[in-house]
C-alpha cells in the first residue's frame, strides 16, 4: 500500500494561522532575526537565534503572503492580499510606507543596498519602488505568464529572477536584466 503524504500547516508561537512564508537576516552586529508572513495578517519578528518574539507590525486587512527584511534589518517589508506592500521600521514597528496594488501581493524583495523594493502578485506585473522616493510611480516590468508567486533580487539588484504559475499549474521562472 503506498504511503499519502499530507500536508500539515506550520503555525509559529504567536500566530493565530498558518505561515506561509520565513526570511531570516543576514548576520548583523546584534545578530540575525527571523520574519514570518502568516494568513492572520500579522508579519512577526523574533530573534533569529533563540526564536523570542521581538514585535509584531500591524496593518494588514488581509493576510500577509511575504515578508523580508532589509540587508542590515532596520527595516521589514510584507506583500498581502489586502492589495498592498507595506515597509516598517523594523526597530519600532511604525508603518513607514504603504503602496497600493490592484489585486492581491504575493511577493517582496529589499534590493541588497535596501534603497528598492521589487513586488508582484495576481496582476502578473514586477513593480520596482524608490525608497529614496516613495511618492513616485514605481517602475513596472513586463507583464508575466501568469500569477507572480516569488520575486528576488541577483547579482547586485541589476537582475530579477521571478517564478509564477498559470491557470494549469506550470511553473515558469523569468529572468530580468535591468538596465
Amino acid at each position: 500500500m503506498e504511503k499519502r503524504k499530507v500536508a500539515v500547516p506550520l503555525v509559529c508561537h504567536g500566530h493565530l494561522r498558518p505561515v506561509v512564508d520565513l526570511f531570516y537576516s543576514p548576520i548583523t552586529s546584534d545578530g540575525f532575526f527571523l520574519i514570518s508572513a502568516s494568513k492572520d495578517s500579522s508579519p512577526m519578528l523574533r530573534h533569529g537565534e533563540t526564536g523570542d518574539w521581538i514585535g509584531t507590525f500591524e496593518g494588514h486587512k488581509g493576510a500577509v503572503w511575504s515578508c523580508c527584511l532589509d540587508t542590515n534589518a532596520l527595516r521589514a517589508a510584507s506583500a498581502s492580499a489586502d492589495f498592498s506592500a507595506k515597509v516598517w521600521d523594523a526597530l519600532t514597528g511604525v508603518e513607514l510606507h504603504s503602496f497600493e496594488h490592484k489585486h492581491i501581493v504575493r511577493a517582496c524583495a529589499f534590493s541588497e543596498d535596501a534603497h528598492m523594493l521589487l513586488t508582484g502578485g495576481f496582476e502578473k506585473i514586477l513593480r520596482v519602488f524608490d525608497l529614496n522616493r516613495p511618492e513616485a510611480p514605481a517602475r513596472e516590468i513586463d507583464k508575466s505568464p501568469g500569477s507572480i508567486r516569488l520575486a528576488t533580487w541577483l547579482h547586485s539588484g541589476q537582475t530579477i529572477l521571478s517564478s509564477c504559475t498559470d491557470f494549469g499549474g506550470v511553473r515558469f521562472c523569468k529572468v530580468w536584466i535591468l538596465c
